[in-house]
């Protein structure tokens, strides 16, 4: 998810020189107990251990940076952003609140855009991480990509693995919040869901804009048509701003009710 807070101003563009005055700026503002180091695109902050420290960098940044570039994103964040790696729920409640004046209304972690800030609880793992990363590199390169998928293509990550040279989502928590609100006449109609404003879209109490975002992404790429459909939806986003109708030629529908019909016989058949 992506929220708005305040803290600092944002660093001026000019690629290492701006990472380095980031990483001097925001040394000065933590103090001692943090570790702070460049992971291309992103300055991380973090007061894990070293060893879990240099895993979080390499191996869950470096590696989803590296991934996403590769499918999806032809700019990185067009200035720079750090990410607060904290190591469990007090550290993260307590330092969100004295860097950020902040009480987190989730668990997990979140982007705030206005302080050019990944804000993360580490420890419940690098789900949430490899999603919020997805949330700066779309606003650089897909900046009229509505939110329905901004978040889709977030969440499909938050489970994910390396598949072939690419990144590919998994099954994961939110299908069973999907079934069960569609056994309960819970669902979102996609023609609906792809036409929410943001505000319509994080209106979600329940979860399942959430979810049905997640598994229509998840169902285009059962068929290989998610990096496809990712490129023609940002070169089409002026004339086709819901992506319905890019998506309906893309994955070889004639309207957004005849894949409706296909993909809920595909979630019915998906398995946790």
């Amino acid at each position: 998810m992506t929220v708005s807070c305040t803290l600092f101003a944002p660093a001026a563009l000019g690629g290492e020189n701006a990472l380095q005055k980031k990483v001097q700026q925001v040394r000065a503002i933590v103090g001692p107990g943090f570790a702070v180091a460049v992971q291309k695109p992103f300055v991380v902050v973090s007061d894990q251990s070293e060893e879990d420290f240099r895993y979080s960098r390499e191996h869950t940044i470096g590696w989803a940076v590296r991934l996403l570039k590769r499918d999806f994103f032809d700019k990185d964040p067009h200035r720079p952003l750090v990410i607060y790696l904290f190591d469990g729920k007090d550290s993260y409640r307590k330092y969100a609140k004295r860097f950020f004046d902040d009480e987190p209304e989730t668990p997990f972690g979140y982007y705030s855009e206005s302080d050019d800030a990944l804000i993360m609880n580490i420890a419940t793992g690098g789900g949430t991480l490899v999603h919020e990363i997805v949330h700066p590199f779309m606003e650089a390169d897909f900046p009229k990509c509505p939110a329905w998928y901004n978040e889709g293509l977030g969440s499909l990550f938050e489970a994910c693995r390396e598949h072939n040279g690419h990144i590919e989502g998994l099954v994961n928590w939110r299908l069973p919040v999907l079934k069960e609100g569609l056994r309960n006449g819970q669902l979102v109609p996609l023609k609906k869901l792809l036409a929410t404003t943001s505000d319509e879209f994080y209106a979600d109490p329940g979860g399942m804009h959430y979810a049905e975002a997640r598994y229509l992404l998840h169902y285009v790429q059962s068929r290989g048509k998610l990096r496809e459909f990712h490129k023609q939806f940002k070169a089409h986003a002026t004339t086709d701003p819901t992506g319905s109708q890019t998506l309906c030629r893309v994955v070889g529908f004639k309207s957004i009710a005849e894949l409706q019909a296909d993909w809920l016989i595909w979630v019915a058949n998906l398995k946790s």
